[in-house]
């Protein structure tokens, strides 16, 4: 089984989208027994909430069910997840601060290095923005998980 994490500050807004999109793809796929995801924060902010009605609202529109509730990444899910993809760069600097994270063997990597549009860009937070800002950031974290189950798959021969 393959595990996949994604983290971003409070995981009420992009992690859990990505999770919903990617679990989608992998589902879309037949890929279920081989891979898994989940999602975190490196923020204790919204630990037990469902994810951001936004999220929720643009999941839905393209048929997707956010099922999530907000967690914090903890030195467990080193020992647990192979990639552990990442919204932006000072979350990906936080996760380096985390206890066990100098003895992780998996990837460590920034979410839009899969997307042919932004490679290594930073997917904004639209926690403060207007709804629209939702749309950006579906559309985004679909490119890019797309490429990453693109490339999981290519890697691990399945």
């Amino acid at each position: 089984m393959i595990n996949v994490l994604f983290v971003c500050l409070g995981n009420i807004c992009r992690s859990p989208l990505a999770e919903g999109i990617f679990k989608e793809l992998v589902k879309k796929r037949g890929l279920t027994q081989n891979i898994t995801c989940d999602s975190a924060g490196t923020s204790t902010y919204h630990i037990d909430e469902n994810p951001d009605p936004r999220s929720i609202a643009i999941a839905l529109e393209h048929d997707i069910i956010l099922n999530h509730l907000g967690r914090q990444i903890n030195s467990s899910d080193f020992n647990k997840f192979e990639y552990i993809v990442v919204m932006d760069t000072d979350n990906y600097e936080a996760i380096k601060l985390v206890s066990g994270y100098p003895h992780y063997k998996g990837e460590l990597v920034l979410m839009r290095k899969f997307d042919s549009l932004g490679r290594n860009e930073n997917v904004p937070d639209p926690y403060f923005g207007a709804d629209d800002g939702f749309k950006l950031v579906y559309d985004m974290l679909r490119r890019s998980c797309e490429e990453l189950l693109e490339e999981i798959v290519k890697k691990h021969q399945l």
